[in-house]
């Protein structure tokens, strides 16, 4: 049997060469079992599997060479390669067109279900934000956000939104526009409604659970969120931090009177949390408790930025299932927002 100094002369002569086909796969994995703190063999062995298609077990021997290094840089490149190609084969196979250009019509009849096979997240997924930098990580997660934003579109709730917004004198036809995401907390994407920076956002977060905001655990959430804090960039006073702060100040009103009934209850039967600035998710305080916090909160401009609203967690097997599935991510997302509709509407008119 080669000794681990033959084996990894071996691999590494196999990746000088370009060549990650059988024999240097083998080469590696036999250097991953006699050296498993080698972090060079887990990134070359999980670019021989993905060579052969092998994404599964790419993903895992990434794993690996991160746990032992979460600098490096190949392997988080590598991990960005394995979601695109996940991604690509998950979009629905379309027949190319033989004959007439009808033929190629109809596929695009239902072709807003073919970006909707896209829109889901799973481990492979979350992995790369938590391990890729922030440009590589929009890239791969991009597209899937972006399918779900554009379903979301298509809901009742949605045109409800956007004609609040537009009896109002704000421009939108469609709630959520295309490329409406970005880069949030550290390894967190968010996405949030057209011209709604300064408004009460409808909100979507992808958060991977190495980012300081996380609590540890890999999500999404969906709900309401203010955005408190003095942006850079923020020419007009009317839509800067005065105006956001406006807006919190009617919210902390309406949950005084009769809208505290409302949202204890929604928190307390759908299993809701609230979220104040960096904290992590208040997942300990019951509803009647997360609603009493916010209506504390004495200097929201400090606090940064409130949510309200419900969460996917990745290491909840029901919730994780709910994640991968795009249709039944999408169906979620709705819900919330259908039943948050009442109080986002309310909230808007106290300023709009």
């Amino acid at each position: 049997m080669p000794t681990a100094s033959e084996l990894q002369e071996r691999s590494i002569a196999y990746a000088r060469a370009g060549t990650f086909g059988a024999p240097a796969l083998e080469a590696n994995l036999e250097l991953t079992r006699v050296a498993p703190e080698n972090e060079g063999a887990w990134t070359r062995l999980a670019r021989c599997y993905l060579e052969a298609g092998r994404l599964d077990e790419a993903t895992a021997a990434l794993d690996a060479a991160l746990q032992l290094n979460t600098q490096n840089s190949i392997a988080r490149s590598l991990l960005g390669e394995v979601s695109r190609r996940r991604a690509a084969s998950m979009v629905a196979p379309v027949k190319a067109p033989r004959v007439r250009a009808v033929k190629e019509k109809a596929p695009k009849r239902g072709g807003s279900k073919a970006p909707a096979a896209m829109a889901s997240f799973d481990r492979q997924e979350l992995q790369t934000l938590a391990h890729s930098a922030p440009a590589v990580a929009l890239d791969v997660l991009g597209p899937r956000l972006e399918a779900l934003l554009m379903a979301l579109n298509e809901r009742p709730f949605a045109a409800k939104i956007a004609d609040a917004r537009n009896k109002a004198g704000r421009s939108g036809v469609r709630l959520f526009r295309r490329g409406g995401f970005e880069t949030g907390e550290p390894n967190q994407i968010v996405a949030l409604h057209y011209g709604g920076r300064r408004e009460p956002q409808i909100t979507i977060a992808v958060t991977s659970a190495v980012s300081p905001v996380s609590g540890g655990r890999d999500s999404i959430r969906a709900g309401l969120r203010f955005d408190l804090t003095a942006l850079a960039g923020d020419g007009n006073r009317e839509d800067g931090q005065t105006r956001a702060l406006a807006y919190f100040a009617g919210f902390q009103q309406l949950l005084a009177s009769q809208w505290q009934a409302f949202l204890t209850d929604w928190l307390s039967r759908n299993g809701g949390y609230i979220q104040i600035g960096a904290d992590a998710p208040a997942t300990d305080l019951s509803g009647a408790q997360a609603v009493e916090r916010l209506m504390e909160i004495s200097d929201p401009a400090a606090a940064g930025s409130v949510f309200i609203g419900r969460w996917l967690f990745a290491d909840r097997v029901t919730e994780a299932e709910v994640l991968s599935d795009a249709k039944r991510l999408e169906s979620w997302m709705a819900i919330v927002f259908e039943e948050l509709l009442p109080l986002w509407t309310t909230v808007y008119r106290t300023r709009a």
